[in-house]
């Protein structure tokens, strides 16, 4: 069953007729779009294939451009007022439905004039009017669309752009997440190689060192240098050495040096 019947007039504006009907069957599915010329099977009786795509359709576009109201029928007369005129008749058994019917202006097409409609055709001039340009051919088939998709949720759950935009998202998000995942796995091992560049000496050794690339760093009180030095008071003595590799600090108890050396 049609969702959308593409309403047009031989001889006003076929073109864009096709390329709207190509388009939203592109977007929403081929057997959602009826176009005469494209969903009517070899061999089938066109009258009844129209009236019932008519019936059971959700909306109808009907195309309109500058000779939509001009064209002549066989009798030489305008086609609009004749009442077998099959562009007529799709568009009146829509209206007698309660079909949402949308008026898509072509180019120089700017309005629908009620002077030139038939009495079962005048509602037509009330209803709320889309527009179609060639040179804008491209974002007006888009808003179309996505008119369509907003006004019929049939049309919204299968419409293929607005799943390849949500793909997008995702794919981009996902993207992202590895991205910040990476970003915090690169921070924590330089942490990680930051803390083990320092550390505490034992045994003989009472201090802290300190292994990294900026140079002498002092981890106790007192000055800092550029170059090996002592520090003491009256427990004891501090030694600092260090280059561009790292510091260490020794710390020699007077108490122990006597003790080691029997005095």
């Amino acid at each position: 069953m049609p969702d959308v019947f593409v309403n047009y007039r031989t001889g006003d504006e076929e073109s864009a007729a096709t390329m709207i009907a190509r388009e939203l069957a592109r977007r929403f599915g081929d057997e959602r779009i009826f176009f005469a010329s494209n969903s009517i099977e070899p061999g089938r009786r066109f009258p009844v294939e129209l009236v019932r795509a008519v019936e059971e359709c959700e909306a109808l576009l009907a195309v309109i451009g500058p000779r939509w109201a001009e064209v002549r029928g066989a009798g030489g007369g305008p086609a609009l007022e004749a009442e077998q005129d099959w562009t007529r008749r799709e568009i009146q058994t829509a209206l007698d439905r309660g079909v949402l019917v949308i008026p898509v202006l072509v180019g120089k097409a700017t309005r629908i004039d009620r002077s030139v409609l038939p009495d079962d055709l005048l509602e037509l001039a009330d209803c709320q009017y889309r527009r179609f340009d060639h040179r804008n051919a491209e974002s007006d088939l888009t808003a179309l669309g996505d008119t369509l998709a907003r006004l019929l949720p049939e049309l919204g759950a299968v419409d293929r752009d607005a799943r390849a935009a949500r793909e997008r998202a995702e794919a981009k998000s996902r993207k992202k997440s590895a991205k910040d995942v990476r970003h915090t796995r690169m921070r924590t091992r330089d942490v990680e190689q930051r803390v083990r560049g320092i550390g505490n000496l034992n045994g003989d050794l009472s201090g802290t060192f300190v292994n990294e690339p900026q140079g002498p760093v002092n981890t106790g009180g007192g000055r800092q240098y550029n170059a090996p030095h002592f520090e003491g008071d009256n427990t004891g003595v501090q030694f600092t050495a260090g280059d561009n590799s790292g510091t260490v600090h020794q710390r020699f108890e007077r108490e122990r040096r006597r003790s080691d050396d029997g005095r």
